[in-house]
């Protein structure tokens, strides 16, 4: 079963270079607010939206399935955040895409959110803890998702 069922807006490959994507190189300082923004702390998710990062906070939405926040990220040229998340629920297409363009950060971080060893394993071998906390705290949430989804007793709610 899918993190999220949606409708697949496939992107052909060979105009994968011609996509818009506002890519941003994130400190360990920003990854950390990362972290606790999606734990709940709305102070730093309020700095987050005033200090240049209004992606993350969106982010954070978006695999909630706010259908809101994820236009925001295809309007606002953030669709390789879009493809992590697609990514994360086991989309070959999407994690393609992101090999495509080199972002393997976000393709092998995608990788062990959707519980593949390859990962992790990537992830501990690059020494990356920020990134393997964040790929830690997103899969607890994914899986919380999908618990609920598959729940029969939560049908409905969320």
């Amino acid at each position: 079963m899918t993190w999220f069922k949606r409708n697949k807006k496939v992107i052909n490959p060979n105009e994968i270079q011609k996509v818009k994507y506002h890519l941003k190189t994130y400190s360990s300082k920003i990854i950390i607010a990362w972290i606790k923004s999606l734990e709940g702390n709305k102070e730093i998710t309020l700095w987050l939206q005033k200090n240049g990062y209004p992606e993350i906070p969106i982010f954070n939405q978006a695999i909630y399935l706010k259908k809101e926040a994820r236009n925001w990220l295809m309007q606002n040229n953030f669709p390789h955040l879009m493809a992590f998340i697609n990514a994360m629920e086991g989309d070959q297409k999407a994690l393609n895409w992101l090999e495509k363009l080199e972002l393997f950060d976000y393709k092998y971080m995608a990788l062990a959110i959707d519980g593949e060893n390859e990962g992790w394993e990537w992830l501990n071998k690059n020494n990356l803890p920020e990134l393997f906390a964040l790929s830690q705290v997103l899969k607890t949430i994914k899986d919380k998702i999908e618990d609920r989804h598959n729940d029969a007793h939560s049908f409905g709610s969320e």
